[in-house]
């Protein structure tokens, strides 16, 4: 059985054709001014909206509240498990719609953290199913999909969307403003820049990527600029993912089937 707006489906043969939507969310500290749900509220959100749009073509699935966010242990609130469970834990649950019959999976993400253990993930997958199922299963995440939109276009004033930020703390204005308190909002003490790591969003990525855990690169939690949040930005963003997340759907349910080149 798979959730799929308000109610609950068969995963059968007659349906099978149509893309599997899992949300990745997670449960971790936002700072003093947003909920440990927000990465799994927004992601819901995008994923909710793209199966009313696309009814006839997307199996949603309930979101995957839990990430892997062990980098966030040092403030309240955070629920995480290990990066190696994490994967694991992706694989038997595709393992799961590839037994129901379904060959287009799509991993809808909402939380840096998942990216490089859901990555492990589908090369895992890969290996196993390649030359028996040949399934198409892709890992998107809504902020990347929709571009420039994340990174600074205007009415954006902040460079890109990184943690509890401008970029996240408009989005749950818009979509859950019982979830924000903007009196508590404190821009956050963070490292020097040395020119080659964006510790946030303060610098480009050149190729160089350092790992810290976030009590290293934030005083309170949150990074970017979220005084600058305002729910008009919110529904400028949400609707630009929504926008990206639906074309790349209808995208993926015409690709053809990747068949193998070499014999």
């Amino acid at each position: 059985m798979i959730f799929s707006g308000s109610n609950y489906v068969s995963l059968n043969r007659e349906n099978n054709s149509k893309i599997i939507l899992l949300p990745l969310g997670a449960i971790e500290q936002h700072g003093p001014h947003l909920a440990v749900s927000t990465d799994t509220d927004i992601v819901t959100a995008v994923a909710q909206e793209a199966e009313r749009q696309l009814p006839d073509d997307v199996l949603l699935c309930p979101t995957l509240h839990v990430g892997s966010s062990h980098h966030h242990f040092a403030f309240g609130g955070t629920i995480s498990v290990s990066p190696e469970l994490y994967t694991q834990l992706l694989v038997e649950i595709v393992e799961s719609f590839l037994k129901g019959g379904f060959t287009k999976i799509v991993l809808l993400n909402g939380h840096g953290g998942n990216i490089t253990p859901a990555k492990q993930a589908l090369a895992i997958l890969s290996h196993r199913y390649d030359a028996t199922i040949n399934p198409t299963i892709a890992l998107a995440t809504y902020w990347e999909l929709a571009g420039k939109v994340f990174a600074g276009e205007s009415p954006m004033q902040s460079p890109a969307l990184s943690h509890a930020c401008e970029y996240e703390t408009s989005l749950m204005l818009h979509l859950f403003p019982e979830k924000v308190w903007m009196h508590k909002v404190q821009r956050a003490a963070r490292p020097e820049s040395n020119g080659y790591i964006a510790w946030e969003d303060d610098e480009p990525y050149r190729g160089v990527v350092v790992v810290k855990q976030t009590e290293y690169i934030s005083d309170n939690g949150c990074s970017g600029e979220p005084q600058l949040a305002t729910p008009e930005k919110g529904k400028h963003l949400f609707d630009h993912a929504v926008n990206a997340v639906l074309q790349f759907l209808k995208s993926f349910k015409q690709w053809p089937e990747i068949k193998k080149l070499k014999s």
